[in-house]
């Protein structure tokens, strides 16, 4: 314990930056992954078959290939695509390194979400679209006004796990020098020669994060069922 903390004194600011960067590549890939697998869901479930194709053979690669391999993809795939990010140092981070990461992470999180979105989509009775379709209500507006507002409350529990699974995910980019939590656990252990301390500081940090990700999460499907109700 005497180590722990001693460690957890010494290195404070390593793990807080390291804290500070989990949080930012966790928050973009959650709200990037949000947003292109909610259009992939729509790709899933249109009257297209070219797109219901792409999207469905997305989804099957990046749901059928490693997250770690994903992320070498899109690192050393980008330059060789002609799509060079600048090697720009802010606030101590290489940028190109931590929007390679983003992508990455954003590309695997956008397959997982486009399913929860499909599912909860297609979970709504048949006849909600009726009605709604009774009431004159064109294509666009059944799905924003009726079957959206309920497809939400079905998927929030399922998008909470994809959100908490992005945190524990996002430890896979210190493989590309990404200065995250697991990049600072690695660097404080070649340095104070202790291999299990950094580590259990770091598995406590995930653990916070998550677990107040999860009560946040707790606290809005309580009051959106509360206000079903009423």
């Amino acid at each position: 314990m005497a180590q722990i903390l001693r460690i957890l004194s010494t290195y404070r600011v390593l793990l807080w930056n390291g804290t500070k960067i989990t949080l930012l590549i966790s928050v973009m890939t959650i709200i990037l992954g949000l947003i292109c697998g909610t259009l992939m869901a729509f790709m899933r479930i249109s009257k297209s078959p070219v797109l219901r194709s792409i999207a469905a053979a997305y989804v099957e690669f990046i749901r059928g290939t490693p997250v770690l391999v994903q992320i070498f993809i899109v690192y050393y795939g980008l330059p060789m695509i002609g799509i060079e990010i600048p090697s720009i140092m802010f606030g101590g981070v290489d940028i190109s390194r931590l929007l390679s990461g983003t992508v990455a992470l954003s590309v695997n999180s956008t397959a997982y979400i486009c399913e929860i979105v499909r599912s909860g989509i297609q979970s709504i009775d048949i006849g909600q679209t009726e009605g709604a379709m009774a009431l004159g209500l064109n294509g666009r507006r059944r799905m924003w006004y009726v079957i959206l507002p309920q497809a939400i409350k079905n998927i929030i529990p399922a998008l909470a796990n994809e959100f908490v699974t992005v945190i524990k995910t996002s430890s896979q980019v210190s493989v590309i020098g990404i200065a995250e939590l697991m990049y600072a656990a690695d660097t404080i252990r070649g340095i104070s020669f202790r291999p299990m301390e950094p580590l259990l500081i770091v598995a406590v940090i995930y653990f916070i994060i998550t677990f107040s990700l999860s009560c946040v999460i707790r606290r809005i499907e309580k009051n959106m069922r509360r206000s079903s109700r009423s």
